[in-house]
């Protein structure tokens, strides 16, 4: 009789929503996650604690991480859209100039901003992206969702573009510097539709 063989198998990520206090509590891990993510400049970091604990502020805020175990391998957040944020304001401006006023209210008076997603590189490749976005824009009830990403073929950019969402405006730099950026959109709901 032959022993047992028990593979030990790294259990999936689960992903679930946190509310505000929640998001503001592992805002730490978070941002470690971000970073590793992103790989932002160091001197970044501080300004980015700040801009997300003001993010959770913002009205029908909502967040989902991914886990594993107690290990935060990926999140995502958004809130709904409005006059007087910071990327809303930036965004509707440029979206004016490129395609017209009703051009930008068609997109930004009544949507779904999704700020912030980034999944660990070691947990990147197994769905958990499309797993936080879906979550996230599920059962909204605005009539389009926005966001921005790098101007460049990623796999981010693939993931929204299988979802729906289509170019808005890319190659453009928002004030401050820094990379190139596409800003996308969708109507809600999205696309399910998978490449």
């Amino acid at each position: 009789m032959r022993p047992a063989f028990r593979a030990r198998r790294e259990a999936a990520p689960q992903i679930r929503e946190i509310d505000r206090r929640g998001f503001l509590r592992r805002l730490d891990v978070l941002l470690a996650t971000y970073e590793a993510a992103m790989l932002p400049p160091p001197e970044q970091m501080p300004g980015r604690h700040m801009i997300m604990e003001r993010h959770a502020g913002h009205p029908a805020f909502r967040a989902f991480v991914a886990e594993r175990g107690r290990t935060v391998v990926g999140f995502g957040y958004g809130f709904h859209g409005e006059a007087g944020q910071w990327w809303h304001d930036v965004v509707r401006g440029q979206l004016g100039k490129t395609g017209g006023d009703a051009h930008a209210r068609h997109w930004l008076d009544d949507t779904w901003e999704v700020a912030e997603l980034h999944v660990h590189p070691s947990a990147q490749g197994r769905g958990l992206g499309r797993g936080l976005i879906t979550s996230l824009c599920a059962d909204r009830p605005e009539r389009t969702v926005v966001l921005s990403t790098l101007d460049a073929q990623t796999p981010a950019r693939k993931l929204y573009g299988s979802l729906g969402l289509t170019d808005l405006i890319t190659g453009f730099r928002f004030p401050g510097g820094g990379p190139l950026y596409a800003v996308m959109g969708a109507e809600l709901p999205l696309s399910s539709k998978r490449e």
